[in-house]
């Protein structure tokens, strides 16, 4: 398997990690009775997937990059953040919706790669020098991940998770949460952080909205649009404001980037 191959696999393995706990997936898959679908054994008693089920994974896993993508980084705070950003000025199709998702995603790698440089340093570097199992690369590797969600997880939120679990399962710190309670629980937080800066964000174009509408109405032109007329002046002020920097710059410090 060359390099780009066992990159690749290591990368989908861990973001396949982050939803299969690894000793009961393990368990499934080799309960399974197919002769390709094995693990191998060492005599330390590490596992380790065989070839055959890599490149399995791999390309099942392909189809859950979008949703994986949203679900454990900063995408989604980010594209709801630009969402609103573009129905506030007033302006339906600018940017258009692929220059918000290309925005959206440099932006993510931008905030995601302490995250990603940590990954690979404490799992991809040693599995790529055959010094540690597939296995064992995808538990180091998910850790960072965990500690970002963790993070950016509201208390309030990570408890309601819990408790709908139904596991009556007691944890003694917050490390030990598993990912499938931490990833309901990050993404309802994400979505309340988005809507709370996109708030912010209306709040401007919408005093010059009524500003406009209350001119317009005292000089008797009601049937003129409000929008035809502040859309030229919301666009004056974020471009004087220099909005652009200062809303990327919001979103990066509101992940404890900057």
């Amino acid at each position: 398997m060359n390099s780009l191959t066992r990159r690749l696999s290591f990368v989908l393995f861990t973001l396949a990690g982050i939803f299969f706990a690894s000793n009961s997936y393990a368990a499934s898959l080799d309960s399974l009775g197919i002769p390709a679908l094995t693990l191998t054994k060492a005599a330390d008693g590490t596992e380790n997937y065989t070839v055959t089920l890599q490149i399995l994974v791999l390309m099942t896993m392909l189809s859950f990059l979008p949703a994986l993508l949203m679900m454990v980084t900063s995408f989604t705070r980010i594209i709801i953040v630009f969402s609103i950003l573009r129905q506030a000025i007033g302006l339906n199709q600018a940017p258009s919706n692929q220059i918000l998702i290309g925005l959206a995603l440099f932006m993510t790698f931008f905030v995601m790669s302490p995250v990603l440089n940590e990954a690979n340093k404490v799992g991809l570097e040693p599995y790529l020098n055959d010094q540690i199992t597939t296995l064992d690369a995808v538990k180091k590797a998910s850790v960072p991940f965990h500690r970002f969600m963790l993070n950016q997880t509201r208390v309030s939120d990570l408890e309601l998770f819990i408790n709908m679990s139904q596991t009556n399962k007691k944890y003694d710190k917050p490390e030990d949460v598993e990912f499938s309670v931490l990833i309901p629980a990050f993404i309802t937080s994400e979505l309340k952080t988005a809507f709370q800066i996109g708030f912010l964000l209306f709040i401007p174009f919408l005093i010059i909205d009524m500003v406009v509408a209350s001119i317009l109405m005292a000089m008797g032109m009601m049937m003129l649009s409000p929008l035809v007329i502040s859309l030229p002046f919301k666009i004056m002020l974020f471009v004087m404001v220099d909005g652009w920097a200062m809303v990327m710059g919001t979103l990066a410090s509101s992940f404890g980037t900057l």
